[in-house]
Formats: structure tokens, C-alpha cells, sequence
């Protein structure tokens, strides 16, 4: 893509629009802009001024987006090019550099959390997997991965630019080598544990690199416990799960081939696969039969897919997440635990809260909380920006 001129063109926002930009909200929806003056290349960086005039900030335009403006900077005196992207890109990197993770695998840049919005870049190992999920930085693709493969040095470079956002964004879906050839049976490590990850058909960009931590704790509280995990994926909990002395762990997933990777994984670190059964089925249709069965557990563990990818799917999504939560509340034995997770950005931590609360009162009982759940460490979350908030989840134990 041709970069743009030195000439920026000027967006001007509708009269009292501005007060989210002064919040330094990263985003500007299409029915505050007044004006889209002199703009003709989808990507490219307009400076935003208020009604009256007055600068607010530089910003990437995307014509067929809701979010018609993503903000590079709020400081007029910045040049967006690609020294400001270098410099950008080497700050993020030294972050992650200086963060214990316990892992060879790590996210390298979030989106709006490092400065810029709609682009995501995991490392494992000696892999890069980037997502490009904005037109803005689409228009700078061929700039950052340049640099990208200058700071790190990694010869590896894979793209995962095929969800739905971009199509949004007027973008066709991507996939596929940029530089070098993925390893065959590729395995990452992380807390002492070892995993196979398919990057080019997983999940996100081959794993759930945000539960890190998380998976961790699972670990810490699985002694001796009958596990449920549900939506297991390849496995990430139920091995910690294993790892941390389970009696029992039940894992069940939907997909066949996720399990096939789980099994491989279970086998791989050596834990006793005696004390495990992977179940290709429907986690609600599942639960309900174990109800009806009489089963228990001592934690289950709740980490289901997005369900309200936007606002619009809220209502529906926050009957699904009551309708899980709820079930699972009545297979706890007195004393277990239930660790609920939403990824849903749509949903915000105080509504996933009440959703808990509701289930547990349509289920007669009584839950403290006793930890909470978030994204790990190289997954920042910007102040002013709570939609980046996405990863949320809750411990609960059953008290009566």
C-alpha cells in the first residue's frame, strides 16, 4: 500500500464528541465524526480537531468501520511514521523482555494497550504470529513487519489475519507464511509443562497465551479434587489440573481435534492418562446430563468461547453464561470450587458478576468469592480504554 503524503488531512468531531478523546479513549464511533474532509486512503493518519477547532489527536481512518478513528497520539507535536512506529514497537518488546513469565511463548504487542489498535503479535519460541485487525494497520503491514523481523532477529513469520474483524474493517481474511517455514510438531513449554501448538488452524493465533497465569492457579488448587473442565481446548487446565494432584479430571470439548492435541499433550508430559477421559460433546447439553446422573465434582472450570463478540449479543450471551454457571453450581460438592471465565468484551466484570450472583441464587446457594481471574502480564490493559478488559473470570466456593 502507497503511504500518504506529508498533507493530513482534518476530521473534525461533532459539537461535545471530544470528551472520550480527552479521556485519551482510543476510539471515535462514526456518528461523532462532523466532517471527512480530503481523506481517500482507508488506513491512512488524519489529524482530529474538536468543533471549534482545537487539536485532539492523530488518528488511523477507517471509512467502513463503526469505529471510523483509532488514535495514534494525542500530542500534536508527534510525526506518525515509521520512526514513530520503531520507537513504539522497541518499547513494547523491552516490556515484554523485562517480564518473568515462566514461558517461551509470550504476546509481544496488544493492540490499543501499546499503541496500536488492531494489532496483535504472539512469539512462540522461535515463531512470530501477527494479526493485522484494523485498516490502519493494515496500511502500515509492510513497514512493521520489517521492523518487526529487525528487532527480533527471528526468521520465522506466520500470519493469522482471518477473523471476522476484519471483515468489518472492508478487509479480506489473510493467512499464511510471510517469512520462513513453521517447524514440524511444534511444542512451546511454559510453568514446567510442555504443549503442541498448531498456529495455523488454533484458536487466536494457536493458544490461549492470556490464561497463563491462570492455568497456573488451576494448578495450585487441583489437589485431590474430581476436575471438571469444560471448554478444555487442548487441554491447558486439565493438565495443570493433573500436574497439581487431581483425583480425576473430565474435560470436554466440541472439537475433536482439540482433544486429539490434548491427549498428545497429556501423553507428551507424562501424566497418568489413567486419570483423565476427554469427551467430544456439547458442554450444555453435557452438563445437564450429569445433573440428571447425580454427579459431582470438587472444581469445575468454566472458560467458554466469546459469546457476546459485540453489544448487540449481550442479552443473549448473559442467558448462556446463567445457564452454564448455574448448572455447574449444582454439580459442586459443599466446599468445591468454580472457576468462571468470560472473554467477552462486551460483557463488563461488574454484569459478569451479577450474572454469577443470579445463578446462584436461582441454585439455592450460597458461594464466596476467593480469588479473581485476568489476562497475564504481557497483556496490558489500558486505563482509559475498558473495553480491553476482556478476559475477566471468578473463584468461587461453595459455602451452603
Amino acid at each position: 500500500m502507497k503511504l500518504q503524503s506529508t498533507i493530513i488531512p482534518i476530521f473534525r468531531l461533532k459539537p461535545g464528541r471530544e470528551k472520550s478523546v480527552h479521556r485519551r479513549h482510543p476510539w471515535v464511533f462514526s456518528g461523532a465524526v462532523e466532517s471527512e474532509a480530503d481523506a481517500n486512503q482507508p488506513g491512512q493518519t488524519v489529524r482530529v480537531e474538536s468543533s471549534s477547532g482545537k487539536f485532539l489527536g492523530y488518528a488511523a481512518w477507517s471509512p467502513k468501520s463503526q469505529i471510523r478513528l483509532r488514535f495514534w497520539s494525542f500530542n500534536e507535536r508527534d510525526k506518525i511514521d515509521e520512526n514513530f512506529f520503531y520507537s513504539r514497537l522497541q518499547k513494547a518488546l523491552s516490556y515484554r523482555s523485562s517480564s518473568n513469565m515462566a514461558s517461551n511463548a509470550k504476546r509481544l504487542v496488544h493492540g490499543e494497550a501499546d499503541g496500536f489498535p488492531g494489532l496483535i503479535i504472539d512469539q512462540y519460541n522461535q515463531v512470530l504470529v501477527l494479526q493485522f485487525l484494523s485498516v490502519g494497520m493494515e496500511y502500515w503491514r509492510e513497514v512493521l513487519i520489517r521492523q518487526l523481523i529487525d528487532l527480533t532477529r527471528l526468521e520465522c513469520v506466520f500470519e493469522r489475519s482471518d477473523t471476522e474483524v476484519r471483515r468489518l474493517e472492508g478487509l479480506e481474511r489473510q493467512c499464511g507464511s510471510i517469512l520462513g517455514e513453521l517447524p514440524p510438531n511444534f511444542v512451546i513449554k511454559e510453568h514446567g509443562l510442555e504443549y503442541y501448538i498448531d498456529v495455523k488452524n488454533g484458536q487466536k493465533t494457536g493458544f490461549y497465551l492470556d490464561q497463563r497465569a491462570n492455568r497456573a492457579k488451576i494448578q495450585e488448587i487441583s489437589n485431590n479434587r474430581e476436575v471438571l473442565n469444560c471448554f478444555c481446548y487442548t487441554g491447558g487446565f486439565s493438565l495443570n489440573a493433573l500436574r497439581g494432584g487431581a483425583k480425576f479430571v473430565t474435560s470436554i470439548d466440541s472439537s475433536g481435534q482439540a482433544l486429539k492435541m490434548a491427549k498428545l499433550n497429556t501423553k507428551m508430559n507424562g501424566l497418568q492418562e489413567e486419570k483423565t477421559t476427554w469427551m467430544e460433546a456439547d458442554v450444555f447439553a453435557s452438563l445437564r446430563k450429569f445433573r440428571d446422573q447425580g454427579r459431582n465434582f470438587d472444581l469445575v472450570i468454566l472458560d467458554p468461547p466469546k459469546f457476546a463478540p459485540t453489544k448487540q449479543n449481550v442479552e443473549k450471551a448473559a442467558r448462556a453464561y446463567k445457564d452454564i454457571n448455574l448448572l455447574a453450581m449444582k454439580l459442586l460438592n459443599l466446599g468445591g470450587l468454580l472457576a468462571s471465565f468470560s472473554c467477552s468484551g462486551a460483557i463488563s466484570p461488574e454484569l459478569f458478576r451479577k450474572i454469577l450472583a443470579s445463578s446462584a441464587e436461582d441454585a439455592r446457594h450460597d458461594f464466596l468469592i476467593i480469588d479473581t481471574f485476568s489476562a497475564d502480564q504481557d497483556h496490558p490493559q489500558l486505563l482509559s480504554f475498558p473495553e480491553g478488559e476482556y478476559l475477566k473470570g471468578i473463584l468461587l466456593q461453595k459455602r451452603t
